[in-house]
């Protein structure tokens, strides 16, 4: 009876928990971006520069995806195939996106390739621009997403069989061809699913992007930063419009992922 009444309690602390921190606050998201209607949220989303945002920051955020997805895959396949010389500390650090504020991050960037800097004033004799451009957000996410593929495919890696590999050299297959035979598809579902949280991710990036994207409307605004100057322009719905449109989209590329576990392979 004890025992009933424990697990009960545990559950019903944990549900409104949940509810309190996500469900409510998701709800006024949905509650103030329809609170004039469907056509003013339509107007909202639709509007020049609003539509522009969207439209960026989905762009460039599935560039930053795929170069996730590439790199990401490369580096988990290093760090747990090979042994050398830092490589606890390169690991370690995969995770220092997730521990660095966004906004340090943008001024770390700032900071090694502004026009004060050694590599800025190289940079810029050599005519190369990354900063205040959309190449310059997508630097700005893929340093902040960089742990969600690696991370992902790094269990992935740790538990195929390495007599599978052997098997495929005995054979006379090349790393090349055992690579994309044998491992490659087991690494697929940990490489779709860090991608995608990794997309999800880069839609909500405000920080970084602030300070190294230049902020011009309708060439480098991404949605977050839009969303931002809406608030300071006394149009909170407006700005929950667009906040809903990306809340919906990461709540779609969750669920897919959640849906797609153990269908990848």
């Amino acid at each position: 009876m004890r025992n009933k009444v424990w697990k009960a309690t545990v559950r019903s602390v944990l549900i409104g928990y949940l509810i309190v921190l996500l469900v409510i606050p998701i709800a006024t998201i949905y509650v103030k971006g329809f609170s004039l209607g469907w056509d003013p949220f339509w107007k909202e989303v639709t509007g020049p520069l609003a539509w522009k945002s969207i439209m960026l920051t989905v762009k460039l955020s599935i560039f930053a995806t795929v170069i996730q997805a590439i790199v990401g895959t490369m580096i988990a396949y290093v760090l747990v195939r090979y042994r050398f010389w830092g490589q606890s500390l390169l690991n370690s650090m995969v995770d220092l996106p997730f521990s660095l504020p966004t906004s340090v991050a943008g001024l770390m960037f700032l900071t090694l390739l502004g026009p004060q800097s050694p590599l800025g004033v190289w940079l810029d004799h050599a005519g190369i621009k990354l900063l205040y451009n959309q190449t310059a957000i997508v630097i700005g996410l893929v340093f902040v997403t960089f742990p969600f593929v690696v991370r992902t495919v790094q269990p992935l890696l740790e538990q195929i069989d390495p007599a599978e590999e052997q098997a495929s050299f005995t054979l006379g297959a090349n790393r090349f061809y055992t690579f994309f035979r044998i491992v490659l598809p087991a690494l697929l579902p940990g490489t779709i699913a860090g991608s995608m949280l990794a997309f999800s991710r880069s839609l909500a990036e405000f920080g970084a992007i602030s300070l190294i994207s230049g902020n011009l409307p309708g060439k480098t605004m991404v949605a977050s930063v839009y969303i931002y100057g809406e608030t300071q322009n006394y149009n909170p719905e407006g700005a929950a419009a667009i906040s809903l449109v990306l809340l919906t989209l990461s709540v779609l590329i969750l669920w897919v992922i959640h849906r797609g576990k153990g269908r990848f392979a």
